[in-house]
Order: structure tokens, then sequence, then C-alpha cells
């Protein structure tokens, strides 16, 4: 299949439809032919991936607190990568975590 003459399930033209963001390095052609592969993904398939893709970013998340609080327990590490995804007043009146005090 030609990428250039590439078309989803409405006749849309991917190349027009694909909004390009000028921090993105990803070439067109290829962003086209990932968009592509998750259209054609089932549902069961596009959740897995989101759960993979969540756990990649706990991940690196969690070695970014490592690596900046390197005496931190299980436990800051985990109050550290929750404080980036929460609200800071969600932080303080859940969990006791003021990231005032104790940063992110």
């Amino acid at each position: 299949m030609n990428l250039d003459d590439m078309k989803d399930d409405a006749g849309i033209d991917l190349q027009s439809e694909v909004k390009r963001d000028p921090t993105n390095d990803t070439h067109p052609k290829i962003e086209r032919m990932m968009i592509e592969m998750y259209r054609r993904m089932t549902p069961s398939q596009r959740v897995t991936r989101l759960g993979e893709w969540y756990e990649l970013g706990t991940s690196l998340a969690e070695n970014n607190v490592r690596s900046m609080h390197p005496d931190a327990d299980a436990n800051e590490i985990k109050m550290r990568v929750a404080s980036r995804r929460l609200s800071p007043e969600l932080m303080r009146k859940a969990f006791g975590w003021d990231i005032r005090k104790e940063g992110y």
C-alpha cells in the first residue's frame, strides 16, 4: 500500500488529517503507519497497550525519583511519583503529602 494514498475507513486522507505537533520527531509516513496500526487493533489490544504505556511511564518516573532522591524508601518513591500525577490539594488531603514542603 502506498502510504501517500492511505485513507481511513471513512475515506479521509490521513495525510491531510494528521495534525503535526512541532515537537513531534516522528516522520509523517511512520506516524500514519502507527495510526493505521492502532485503528486495526481490537479494543482489548488497545487497553493492553495503554496499560503497557502506563507501566512504562510509571517505571520512568520511579527511576527519575530514585536518581534525584537516592535515599528514598519505597513509600517516598510512590508519593513522589503520585505527586506528579495528582493535584497538590488531593495529595495533601489523601496522603498528607505537601508538595510545597516535600517536593515532587
